[in-house]
């Protein structure tokens, strides 16, 4: 058994204890790579490990928890203690990290007067319910029961978001009450404003930020009663979103000197030491003035590239955290190369249309409702009608819409409607028969992840669908989460220049990682033998999709892309390097 204690500094056994922490999200990288990551976060220097737990990956679905594979949360800190790293955990229901919904799980949003992060209403409830599962997994682990975790935060960066008391001495609270006896921290921006709503008594507070130490350290040394000083988050590089210009890339020079003066006066996490890769749907989005999905890669500039590769910025590091501690000899366990795979021609195809009725059952109902309330947490919904009553569409509107739609009239695409554009009247001009399809796919690109945006982030169509100054009832709605893609029967037809999905195979003699590369297609997901590798878009800035070589079976492999633009070709390539734009 072991002790840790906040006091004048941190302290380990009665001794000072400087921590040099550097952060890896165990849910971004596959399960066999997690030790590699470990090690060589051991290797530059660092003697801890921090990482948030997302609820949405623990409990997708109210009441149904999953701890296994890339979620065995247990596993991951196992593993960091064999190598005798120390833990930071961060069990915030809230942990934003560009994360679908900043960690929440989405049925919340089927509660009609859901209002999150507050005290009072069923927010709290569910946090509890959660908590009473989660909770023991990761209490045995702490330090006080001879675990390695030696840190945990009641919720992130609160005084962004709100400022109500009572909610953060409730999570305190609960923390507490299901058996948390390692100290707690909070963390929130270096400025006072973000300080006054986000701190709780008698918890040290820590920062959040990138550059101007000194500067930071000097505000948050306000509120910490002569406690240590500690940058919970010290922002190594940034996250892309779709259509930002180019790959954020931050000097590595100039974020070395950022963190010598930190090693200096106190204490760091290293935010991200390793990205890794926003897998499936689960990327977050900000909403400013507009929707900024963030890209499938959550690379960050960090130590670490997405696929573990070590940086230029990694040596820089660890250079100069040598000045501080004795760098450890770590060797290496796990072998890792990158491989090319070659240009992979399109095997077969086949419309969403002809294989709708395999992947989904409609929902009937008057007018179109959000997929939260049908069910569905992720991915894409199809809202079916029949234009009984229309024989022109001059104007269209979809009212309560998020976040991109694909209007289609006769299985021939009209129009794409993407974030405010959904809101507004779009000339459309068009003519048909009466009696004509009128099929709307809307894809949720990605729930906002900060900020009040948050609590409007219900996904499909909410209200009603207008055409020509009138509302259009009368709805089949097919949810489409695509978590089957083993049902699609690739012999059923095929149109050109509409939603479909396209098969690929190749054999491989020996795994390694390896990159799709998407040119020449439009928009939409890739999956790898079922996997769900994320989404492409041919706005960039990424360019190709990392596959790590645990995906990947020695023999025959397949791909299935699901394309929604109609922009495709017959052909994709797996390279041995990673374009992230």
């Amino acid at each position: 058994m072991g002790q840790f204690e906040i006091r004048d500094n941190f302290y380990l056994d009665n001794e000072p204890f400087q921590i040099i922490s550097g952060a890896i999200h165990y849910f971004r990288i596959v399960p066999e790579y997690w030790k590699d990551r470990l090690e060589k976060l051991k290797a530059m220097g660092c003697n801890t490990v921090e990482t948030y737990i997302p609820w949405n990956m623990h409990e997708p679905e109210k009441g149904e928890f999953h701890f296994e594979g890339i979620r065995d949360i247990k596993k991951f800190v196992k593993t960091a203690e064999e190598l005798g790293l120390y833990v930071i955990l961060r069990p915030s229901p809230y942990i934003c990290a560009e994360w679908e919904f900043g960690g929440l799980p989405a049925w919340l949003l089927r509660e009609n007067d859901m209002r999150l992060r507050v005290s009072g209403g069923s927010f709290l409830r569910h946090v509890e319910e959660y908590y009473h599962i989660l909770m023991p997994i990761i209490t045995p682990l702490q330090i006080t029961e001879g675990g390695p975790v030696i840190l945990m935060q009641i919720e992130n960066e609160y005084g962004y978001y709100a400022n109500d008391k009572a909610y953060m001495e409730e999570i305190k609270d609960l923390m507490l009450k299901e058996g948390v006896k390692v100290p707690l921290v909070t963390s929130d921006g270096p400025f006072s404003e973000n300080l006054n709503g986000g701190v709780v008594e008698g918890i040290l507070p820590t920062g959040n930020f990138g550059s101007r130490t000194e500067e930071r350290f000097e505000a948050l040394k306000e509120y910490t009663g002569g406690g240590p000083l500690m940058c919970t988050e010290f922002w190594v590089g940034w996250f892309d979103h779709w259509g930002n210009g180019g790959h954020i890339v931050r000097d590595p020079e100039e974020s070395a000197k950022d963190l010598d003066k930190m090693l200096e006066l106190g204490h760091v996490n290293i935010y991200m030491f390793v990205g890794g890769t926003n897998f499936g749907f689960m990327n977050g989005s900000n909403y400013y003035d507009e929707l900024t999905p963030d890209v499938t890669s959550y690379d960050y500039d960090a130590l670490l590239t997405e696929d573990g590769q070590i940086t230029e910025k990694y040596r820089r590091y660890q250079q100069t955290i040598s000045k501080y501690r004795v760098i450890p000899e770590v060797k290496l366990s796990t072998k890792i190369e990158r491989k090319a795979y070659g240009t992979l021609a399109v095997q077969d195809k086949v419309s969403l249309f002809s294989v709708l009725d395999d992947l989904s059952i409609p929902v009937f109902s008057r007018c179109p409702e959000y997929m939260e309330k049908l069910g569905q947490n992720y991915g894409y919904i199809l809202y079916h009608s029949t234009l009984s009553t229309e024989e022109n569409i001059e104007k269209i509107r979809l009212w309560g819409a998020n976040d991109r739609a694909n209007i289609l009239v006769d299985q021939k695409l009209v129009a794409t409607l993407y974030d405010k554009e959904l809101l507004e009247e779009r000339d459309v001009s068009l003519t048909f028969k009466r009696g004509a399809a009128l099929d709307i796919l809307v894809e949720n690109m990605g729930r906002v992840n900060f900020g009040p945006g948050m609590e409007q982030q219900r996904k499909g169509i909410g209200q009603c669908v207008q055409i020509n100054g009138h509302m259009h009832n009368n709805w089949e709605q097919y949810t489409l989460p695509l978590d089957n893609i083993d049902q699609i029967d690739f012999t059923k037809g095929y149109a050109e220049g509409i939603p479909a999905f396209y098969r690929f195979t190749f054999s491989a003699e020996e795994t390694g990682d390896t990159f799709l590369d998407f040119a020449g297609w439009g928009k939409g997901i890739a999956f790898i033998n079922g996997f769900n590798l994320g989404r492409f878009w041919e706005i960039g800035p990424q360019k190709r999709l990392y596959i790590p070589a645990p995906l990947i079976r020695k023999g025959e492999n397949e791909i299935v892309i699901f394309e929604t633009d109609g922009i495709v070709q017959n052909v994709i390539v797996l390279a041995n390097e990673p374009d992230v734009g």
